[in-house]
């Protein structure tokens, strides 16, 4: 059976692991996101890094599709709280950055909204980002309807994050709950999963 983590080249010795708060780096990153909670009858998903070491996770013990999930690091401390929030057709999306053990209930840290295009069947969701109130920064997910390829892109178009279907070093495609995520320099990779999350709950995933 394939395993569904990444797998190092013999040749090339691990890298020592960065500090455990570290949700930012200089080089590009690969994960694997298994769609699937390591919780028996729950709903989430597991992310593990290129070493298949599990580094986030979300433990749903609700009904698929939550209106309230929390992403997690791998020893439970709580990274983010998502909120749905109803509006209109399609509604909202809120991420509450966890600044301890509770979330800053002030501002959501980032806002996801939904759109989708009639013609060419895609789907597209507007991100605002809120590191603190003197600035903000907008992003776009732009996917295919009923693909789980999507890509997380700045202002500018510029690719910060990447989502495929997973695929062993032989081509063999794994299962559409296997996916794999390739995470730019630079870019905080806790938000990148907030936002994964978000794409998972709108299209009925975990």
């Amino acid at each position: 059976m394939a395993k569904v983590h990444p797998q190092m080249p013999a040749a090339v010795p691990p890298r020592p692991p960065p500090p455990s708060d570290s949700c930012i780096t200089s080089r590009r990153e690969t994960f694997t996101l298994w769609m699937k909670s390591l919780v028996i009858q729950g709903n989430g998903y597991t992310v593990f890094n290129s070493d298949g070491e599990i580094v986030y996770r979300i433990d749903n013990y609700d009904k698929k599709c939550s209106s309230e999930v929390y992403l997690m690091d791998l020893q439970g401390k709580v990274l983010f709280t998502i909120l749905q929030r109803k509006l209109h057709v399609f509604g909202r999306w809120e991420g509450y950055k966890c600044n301890g053990s509770k979330a800053d209930s002030r501002k959501p840290c980032f806002q996801v909204r939904k759109h989708c295009r009639i013609l060419g069947g895609g789907s597209s969701c507007e991100v605002t980002v809120r590191p603190n109130e003197a600035q903000s920064c907008y992003y776009r997910i732009q996917g295919l309807a009923g693909k789980s390829t999507f890509k997380i892109v700045n202002s500018e178009g510029g690719v910060m994050a990447e989502v495929k279907q997973k695929q062993t070093s032989s081509g063999v495609v794994l299962g559409d709950d296997v996916l794999n995520l390739v995470v730019e320099p630079h870019v905080d990779h806790s938000l990148v999963m907030a936002l994964v999350a978000v794409c998972g709950l709108i299209h009925h995933r975990m």
